[in-house]
């Protein structure tokens, strides 16, 4: 296989693209090439991920205390629900670090949890007046 200068190329071309929360990547490189500029990838988005919470400085319990301390909670939401609110805010989290954050609630008497496993719907256990 020759390169577009003429000379020989070690391997072969890949293309692929990786998306991880809110962000999507294309990436082109060589074939084997492709776990190291995955990894350098991924540690970006990672080095990112914390620079975005260092800059604002919210996390996403914080943001779901002030969801309730809204009242926000007054009926039940599915965790779907919760992960398009904090989108709307402009707040992109991992579903998985909801679900634990919304666990943390519950085991903190904020929330109240209904349903089964996988389809569990989280309501207000006690008014923002009586605080965390």
């Amino acid at each position: 296989m020759r390169n577009n200068t003429g000379g020989h190329m070690s391997s072969s071309m890949i293309r692929l693209r990786l998306k991880r929360g809110s962000w999507e990547i294309e990436l082109e490189c060589a074939e084997d090439k492709v776990t190291e500029v995955i990894q350098k990838v991924l540690a970006g988005l990672d080095v990112q991920k914390e620079a975005e919470k260092e800059s604002t400085g919210v996390t996403c319990k914080t943001l779901m205390e002030q969801m309730w301390k809204e009242t926000w909670f007054s009926r039940s939401r599915s965790l779907a629900e919760v992960d398009e609110e904090l989108e709307r805010r402009g707040y992109h989290y991992d579903r998985t670090a909801v679900s634990h954050v919304l666990a943390d609630l519950v085991r903190e008497g904020l929330l109240s949890r209904e349903g089964s496993a996988r389809n569990y719907r989280y309501v207000q256990k006690k008014p923002p007046e009586l605080g965390p």
